[in-house]
């Protein structure tokens, strides 16, 4: 099946990040994203919340195009929310300089780390006891280090990104049409600099002059 076109990344403004910014309307996205669509029942069995809370909290999300009902699934008392398909940018520098923007902003992005940590965790410590060798051999948790300038880092994690893209695009249908043998699969990348390292400075520009055309 040919994958439909990936929409564009959705740039997140100060009204919509304050829409998300309540840890249970992040939990909601995150199962979306990661399971499918749920019922607000089903998303308060998984999260230990009232039923009621979910369908309001799925409100609110609905409001701001988060989320949207699954067409065709469901019945008037029984409603199936899937989230708006689409890459959420959570970018600090376009929002306003204000603490509550900033107080926004970092409560999603805690949610999120505590969600990514929670899962990498659960694999590391029942893996080993509950999936198949096959998932097991498929699976990777991998640790690199190297020295770049942010150019170079940028570099390659926008080729990183541009793999899983590609990927997740090639097998996007699956979320709405199972597939024997499919279950959901997160792929966590991280690269970022260490922070308690410090950044080698520049040459002076005659120093550049006389390191050219040596080898070390």
């Amino acid at each position: 099946m040919t994958p439909s076109p990936r929409p564009a990344d959705r740039r997140i403004d100060m009204e919509s990040l304050k829409a998300l910014a309540h840890p249970l309307r992040v939990q909601i996205l995150d199962v979306l994203s990661t399971y499918g669509a749920h019922t607000a029942s089903g998303l308060a069995d998984r999260l230990g919340e009232s039923s009621g809370a979910t369908s309001y909290h799925l409100r609110q999300l609905e409001r701001h195009a988060f989320v949207r009902e699954v067409e065709g699934r469901g019945t008037a008392r029984e409603r199936w929310w899937e989230r708006v398909p689409g890459g959420i940018n959570l970018d600090h520098s376009s929002l306003p300089p204000t603490a509550a923007a900033r107080a926004a902003h970092d409560l999603v992005l805690r949610q999120w780390q505590r969600t990514r940590e929670t899962l990498l965790e659960d694999f590391l410590a029942n893996g080993d006891d509950v999936l198949p060798k096959r998932w097991l051999e498929a699976s990777m948790v991998s640790t690199a280090n190297a020295r770049l300038t942010s150019d170079q880092l940028k570099a390659l994690t926008e080729e990183l990104q541009g793999v899983v893209d590609r990927h997740v695009d090639m097998y996007q249908h699956q979320k709405n049409s199972p597939v024997p043998g499919a279950r959901p699969v997160q792929i966590q990348l991280n690269g970022f600099p260490v922070l308690d390292a410090e950044e080698t400075p520049e040459l002076p520009s005659n120093d550049t002059k006389n390191l050219e055309g040596r080898e070390s």
